[in-house]
């Protein structure tokens, strides 16, 4: 009988241990992770892009934090499109194929505007 009460213990311990590395794996999966991104961003009727300066990838934006559209249109540019500096918190995700952000690298989801200028930095964003 005792050893019934061990076989028992163990199954329910080996239970509990599998439950909890399934959990860690859903929570921990890459999708999630929050980066900052700096680079170049356009505004207008038709596009929402950020041009990574480091690596050169374009992305589609989506403006979650709803700050940097508002922000850009606050600049007072008289033509859309002008492309400005920012520096946002956001997380990349997968472009969806069948509307025009499939275009795009990866769709950036803008979590929190962190800066946004007219000036744009020596380096390779001025290029």
């Amino acid at each position: 009988m005792n050893s019934y009460k061990k076989l028992i213990l163990l199954l329910f311990a080996s239970m509990a241990v599998l439950f909890a590395c399934q959990s860690d794996k859903k929570s921990g999966d890459g999708k999630s992770k929050t980066i900052i991104a700096k680079g170049l961003y356009s505004f207008g009727p038709e596009i929402k892009s950020f041009t990574d300066c480091e690596e050169g990838r374009e992305y589609w934006v989506a403006d979650s934090a709803k700050t940097l559209e508002l922000a850009y249109s606050n600049l007072g540019f008289e033509k859309p499109y002008t492309p400005v500096y920012i520096e946002v918190e956001c997380k990349l995700v997968k472009s969806d194929t069948t509307t025009v952000t499939g275009d795009y690298d990866s769709t950036m989801v803008v979590t929190k505007l962190l800066k946004i200028s007219k000036q744009i930095p020596d380096g390779p964003c001025s290029q």
